[in-house]
């Protein structure tokens, strides 16, 4: 006999919990369903470990240029994996027992611990357990792809899962993939002391970004002695003794490269797979993601679908504004639509990507008269200051309407500093709006003002 619910929450990740919070706040009986870690992929495998390990990549690089700033420090700067890994775990250890302590906790709440999979559009299985509702919410988020390339199956590899769990140092990580979590997984390794190649099938690293952000973000790289192999046609594996051979085949250099472990960061797909979404009648497009409206609703009635499963943003912010949005329709009688989303994102390496709105590519392919604003982080105060003054920032505007189109801000603070264009691009105010706004000497973001004061028309 079925157990009935008014709700039920597939999925403890950024978006699940919050809902349940405020359908359970509403007076619904809510059952939330985790088959295994709570707080999704941001907390256990994303965001929080591959941010806290980043921070340690980073003092280990500042100990090493210490004296570049008047400081001594003696003896070799080594990296202990263990304690990095130890810390790491305890971060993500605290968050995870956090959000499950919190539902568990929750009037109203039924956590059930297993796979859920549909039996009809109204019923899932949970083990031995058979769960009805009229409403049901998944947020089953992604995981890593690995894509069939010709001896993969024959090597040992690594995902960003994987790669966390290590406690000894890569002597040589070849990384295949070169966007964003290839990219930042290189700078980290290299700063632990491993020796680093990455292995890109296009022509450049980040091939979604501007030519200038992926060339900038390359040479970062390359000065810090990691190694850059792009239009690798014919990527292959094929074991080498104890080390693994990467087969390149690029238009230069040596068409192998030997490593001694390899991280596969070739993209994300949804866990959709095993969920019995064809029982209840679900659709997915042709990769798996659920098929959702502007709202986050699929096809089939009573049925929502939330964060990076439903294929409308891939990071943990747009997975927590699926919830608003969802929630604010649902129980605040306030339409509030996916579209209304402008897309923005972060690249952490150090120093950081800011990214808004629209790329320079896509502005000139709009065809529309535009304005454009760059400034080096050489003429930026707070970065030779730091001592890290690599990157720029750039900004497009609309010539006819003066709203701001886009932005990049490569740069110390630039993944902060970038949120003064984005709240201005949400109030739909003019640039100018920032443009006569009167900032802290000495920040980052005060330069912003400046950029926008010598904008000229985009030839």
């Amino acid at each position: 006999m079925a157990t009935r619910f008014d709700a039920i929450v597939i999925g403890a990740g950024q978006a699940g919990p919050s809902l349940v919070g405020r359908l359970t706040q509403a007076g619904r009986k809510v059952a939330m369903i985790e088959r295994k870690l709570f707080g999704g992929t941001c907390v256990n495998t994303g965001c929080t470990p591959t941010k806290t390990m980043i921070a340690s990549a980073y003092a280990a690089q500042l100990a090493r240029r210490a004296a570049s700033y008047g400081v001594t420090i003696g003896g070799n700067i080594a990296v202990d994996m263990k304690a990095v890994k130890a810390r790491k775990d305890a971060i993500l250890g605290k968050s995870r027992g956090n959000i499950e302590a919190w539902l568990r906790g929750m009037q109203g709440c039924t956590v059930f611990t297993g796979h859920a999979q549909f039996e009809s559009a109204h019923e899932v299985r949970v083990g031995d357990e058979l769960l009805t509702a009229e409403q049901f919410f998944l947020n089953v988020g992604g995981r890593a792809s690995v894509p069939p390339l010709p001896g993969v199956d024959k090597v040992k590899y690594l995902t960003n899962v994987g790669i966390m769990e290590l406690e000894e140092l890569p002597k040589h990580l070849v990384i295949v993939g070169g966007g964003y979590i290839g990219v930042e997984f290189a700078q980290m390794f290299r700063r632990f002391g491993s020796e680093v190649t990455i292995v890109e099938k296009s022509a450049r690293l980040m091939k979604y970004e501007d030519e200038d952000v992926s060339d900038a973000v390359k040479e970062i790289l390359e000065n810090e002695g990691i190694q850059v192999r792009v239009n690798a046609e014919c990527i292959h594996f094929e074991p080498h003794g104890q080390n693994v051979a990467v087969g390149v085949n690029c238009v230069s250099g040596d068409p192998v490269v030997v490593g001694s472990h390899v991280l596969l960061a070739m993209g994300r797909r949804p866990n959709t797979d095993d969920l019995g979404l064809e029982k209840a009648g679900i659709k997915t497009d042709e990769d798996g993601y659920i098929l959702v409206d502007d709202e986050l609703r699929t096809n089939v009635p009573g049925i929502w679908a939330m964060g990076d499963c439903n294929g409308r943003g891939a990071f943990t912010h747009t997975s927590y504004n699926d919830f608003e949005i969802v929630a604010a329709n649902l129980l605040d009688n306030d339409p509030r639509r996916v579209s209304d989303r402008l897309p923005i994102y972060g690249l952490f390496t150090d120093p950081p990507l800011g990214r808004v709105g629209m790329t320079e590519r896509e502005v000139r392919k709009s065809g529309r008269p535009a304005l454009i604003g760059t400034r080096p982080m050489t003429k930026v105060n707070r970065a030779v200051e730091k001592g890290e003054s690599q990157g720029f920032m750039k900004v497009l505007v609309d010539a006819e309407t003066k709203q701001i189109l886009g932005a990049s801000i490569l740069g110390v603070g630039g993944d902060e500093a970038v949120h003064c264009i984005v709240d201005v691009m949400y109030a739909r105010a003019p640039y100018t709006t920032i443009q006569r706004a009167v900032h802290i000497h000495p920040t980052v973001s005060e330069l912003i003002p400046t950029v926008l004061g010598d904008l000229r028309p985009l030839q």
